[in-house]
Formats: structure tokens, C-alpha cells, sequence
């Protein structure tokens, strides 16, 4: 065979090589990029939980513990009716995150005081990070927590913002709210709500 022919030949295979890896690469990269999108849904649908869906189910029999990691003294003044206190504030303006033996000792405490129960926590706001600290403490101590979807100040405050339209002036914030060292007990049927039919995962 001639060197000329020889070349042309190496170039043709080393060509169809590179292009086979090259497809390979990209085939990959968009498998990783679907499984990731694929993760990011698993992990928000496990994390996150709906503020209609904690208000639909309030109730004496509700399948969850909700917990206020605001500061005792703001709990007391008001909180969402049902919530338990395990402040991650000493004040509204200290921290209590050293705090660590504290808090993952009540959380245990209330896990084994509420077997089977998600326990669900908020704080602040929507983007208030002492949910995401506290639960990061949790899982490295085993206890795993989710998160409202919204804080106190949406859920208080901008009732409008979270709740559909058609229910701006059907439901009270205030049937939701409790001041006092006490959780409270909801008044709520544990019944699907006329404003949320859809009684699976689906619903609100």
C-alpha cells in the first residue's frame, strides 16, 4: 500500500474514533444532565412541603409535627397553630446554633413522641437559611427533617401570596394563628379541603 493511501486511511479510522467518542461524550453528558434535572425534582419533592398541604391536614390526627425555630420569645407571641418550639434563637437577634446537643436532642424527642410523623420545620422566611443549618445538623446527627415552603412572615403576613385567589376571602389567617407557650390545636377535619380536591400527591 502506498504511504499516501496509508495516511488517508489512518486519518479515515482516527476521524470515525474521534467522532465515535465525541457522540459517546455528548450521548453521556446528556444522560447526566437529565439525571440531574431527574435529582433536583427527588430532592425538592422530599424537602419541600406545601403550605396547602400542611393546611389541608391540620387537624387532631394530622400525619405530621410542625416546628417553629424562631426564638421562644416570637413563638409566644405568635406562631402557626399546631407548631411546637425548638427555638434556633436564643432572641430574635442571637443565634442558638451552637446549640447543637439542645436541639438534636429535642428533635429525637419529638420523633419518638411522634412515631411515623414527617416532622416539618420554618423559620423565618422563604429564604431564611436557619431551616437549612438546623436540618443539615439534624442529618449528620439522623434525624431528617423537611422544610415548609414558605416561613412566618409568608404565612402570617402574605397569606395572599401562597394561597390561591379564589381563596383571599374565603379563608382567615387568623384560624391559622396561636399566641402562648402552647402549640394549639387546629380546628381542621384532616378532610380535603373544596379549595384542594385533589386528594393524592398531586394535590396542592
Amino acid at each position: 500500500m502506498k504511504p499516501q493511501m496509508q495516511v488517508l486511511l489512518m486519518a479515515v479510522v482516527v476521524a470515525a474514533v474521534v467522532g465515535s467518542l465525541v457522540t459517546l461524550a455528548l450521548t453521556q453528558q446528556q444522560k447526566s444532565q437529565d439525571q440531574l434535572i431527574k435529582e433536583f425534582y427527588d430532592i425538592e419533592n422530599a424537602v419541600h412541603v406545601s403550605p396547602h398541604s400542611i393546611r389541608k391536614h391540620m387537624g387532631p390526627s394530622q400525619d405530621f409535627a410542625l416546628v417553629d425555630l424562631r426564638s421562644q420569645e416570637e413563638y409566644e407571641r405568635e406562631h402557626i397553630i399546631g407548631a411546637v418550639s425548638i427555638p434556633a434563637y436564643k432572641d430574635p437577634e442571637t443565634s442558638a446554633y451552637g446549640d447543637v446537643e439542645r436541639i438534636v436532642n429535642s428533635f429525637k424527642a419529638l420523633q419518638e413522641s411522634n412515631p411515623g410523623k414527617d416532622i416539618i420545620v420554618y423559620c423565618y422566611s422563604i429564604p431564611c437559611m436557619t431551616g437549612r443549618k438546623i436540618g443539615g445538623m439534624l442529618a449528620e446527627n439522623g434525624v431528617y427533617v423537611q422544610h415548609l415552603g414558605i416561613g412566618w412572615n409568608e404565612w402570617r403576613y402574605f397569606w395572599q401570596l401562597w394561597n390561591h385567589e379564589h381563596e383571599w376571602n374565603q379563608t382567615d389567617v387568623m384560624e391559622y394563628i396561636y399566641s402562648g407557650p402552647e402549640p394549639g390545636i387546629p380546628k381542621g377535619s384532616n378532610a380535603t379541603s373544596k379549595f384542594c380536591p385533589i386528594d393524592n400527591e398531586f394535590g396542592c
